[in-house]
């Protein structure tokens, strides 16, 4: 009986997603279209927590050298289109990208002993809950938010790995009305929460959102038009902001795990 319901649910999903996309495209791109939703939903049910995607890719990296000061980025599609554009994921850190598009904070954390505590890493850059927030798989609290981030946390210091939490960044409607201007109160609400956790649990508080914002002294929290190309991911230029924070906080965190380590 549950197998029927389940069943009956994700084909209806399919013809949902299927009549959208009739109403929607021209003639000639309907069939592709549907092929590439009905390939998604495929890996959706397959692997929920998209452990397939950087799987391989884990097992071929080499064994961390002596004094190589690995760093995992951990996230959703900011991380992962971070170096679609001239300004290339930094590689020449020891940096590794692990971010997958789409992904909510309870999937990161299913998948996050496979692609961060496996890869054996100094430091691990967590940057995830836009998706959350904009309820790409259902509504979800700001605590609720903050738990999955609270448990990353907690699993990779009990690995012996520094964190590093990032603000979740800024958005706008720039090009287009998406009504993402009332996800922008919900995302300083969760990024309070990260900040005030960063302060008591050890964990270096990495700022993009402040950086990219229009004006904070008038308390206008949208994107920086000229860092973004679609109004939520950053374009070369805002990747650029980011890597320069995101070297400062991955040195602060190696420097506060060296002088744990002298204590």
């Amino acid at each position: 009986m549950a197998f029927y319901i389940v069943s009956v649910f994700r084909n209806s999903l399919l013809l949902i997603s299927a009549s959208a996309i009739f109403a929607q495209t021209p003639d000639a791109d309907r069939i592709k279209a549907l092929e590439r939703q009905l390939a998604q939903q495929q890996r959706t049910l397959r692997d929920w927590a998209g452990l397939l995607r950087y799987g391989s890719d884990n097992t071929e990296l080499p064994v961390v050298a002596p004094g190589e000061d690995r760093a995992v980025f951990f996230g959703d599609q900011i991380t992962e289109f971070w170096g679609r554009e001239q300004n290339s994921f930094p590689s020449d850190k020891h940096w590794l990208n692990r971010g997958l598009a789409g992904q909510t904070t309870d999937q990161m954390l299913v998948r996050f002993r496979q692609d961060v505590i496996s890869l054996k890493p100094k430091v691990v850059v967590i940057l995830g809950g836009l998706n959350d927030i904009a309820g790409l798989h259902g509504f979800a609290t700001e605590e609720m938010v903050m738990d999955n981030l609270m448990s990353m946390t907690a699993l990779a210091q009990a690995s012996g790995i520094r964190v590093v939490l990032a603000s979740v960044t800024p958005v706008c409607d720039c090009f287009q009305k998406g009504g993402r201007r009332r996800w922008q109160e919900r995302i300083s609400e969760v990024n309070e929460l990260i900040k005030k956790y960063c302060a008591g649990s050890g964990a270096v508080y990495l700022d993009y959102y402040t950086a990219m914002i229009q004006d904070s002294k008038l308390k206008d929290n949208n994107l920086k038009r000229e860092m973004t190309a679609d109004g939520v991911v950053p374009n070369d230029a805002g990747y650029g902001v980011m890597a320069q924070l995101a070297e400062k906080a991955v040195a602060e965190a190696l420097r506060t795990g060296a002088e744990a380590l002298k204590k």
